[in-house]
């Protein structure tokens, strides 16, 4: 029998779209008033890797990754979701998202985002929020799945990740040593 351990705490990271009717500063404005101070953010680029989000939040979609300073326990990401659900509600025009949401977090050995929406390759974390294994690392680089979406399969997005993988990993050594 294995014993119970608590886990290390884990990076909070975002996935933003944006419609162009939203405006990413109040957005981050929110989400920093929520999380805390963001550490790592991407450039604002075009979001063209899929067609997804076209009927709800129109084209010319611009997304961003961010991650934020403050380690945070696992299991607080279902909550997290939730409430970042209901940010997307207040950025709604017409009954329309002009902002998706896409929280996770960043570990040593994968990154993980939640959904709502449940499916083979995902796993029921509770109040309706699924986790979903979007990247692994194995021998310290990152792998994709089958299911991985189109843009975190992308080189520059991987890099991303890394490098704030190599944030979190000198900062969950500082905090297991202070735990």
């Amino acid at each position: 029998m294995g014993l119970v351990t608590i886990p290390v705490a884990v990076k909070l990271i975002c996935a933003v779209t944006f419609s162009q009717q939203a405006d990413p500063d109040s957005v981050l404005s929110d989400l920093v008033k929520k999380y805390g101070a963001i550490d790592v953010q991407s450039e604002l680029f075009s979001f063209t890797q899929t067609e997804y989000y076209k009927k709800e939040m129109g084209d010319n979609l611009r997304k961003l990754y961010l991650s934020f300073k403050n380690l945070i326990m696992p299991e607080r990401i279902v909550h997290i979701k939730l409430e970042t659900n209901l940010l997307e509600k207040k950025y709604t025009i017409a009954g329309n998202r002009s902002v998706n949401l896409d929280p996770g977090y960043l570990e040593k050995a994968k990154l993980i985002l939640v959904t709502t929406k449940n499916f083979s390759h995902r796993i029921y974390l509770g109040s309706g929020i699924f986790g979903d294994v979007q990247l692994r690392i194995k021998g310290g680089k990152f792998q994709i799945h089958e299911w991985t979406y189109p843009d975190y399969r992308e080189e520059k997005v991987i890099r991303f990740f890394r490098r704030i993988r190599d944030r979190y990993c000198r900062e969950a050594d500082e905090w297991a040593k202070s735990n």
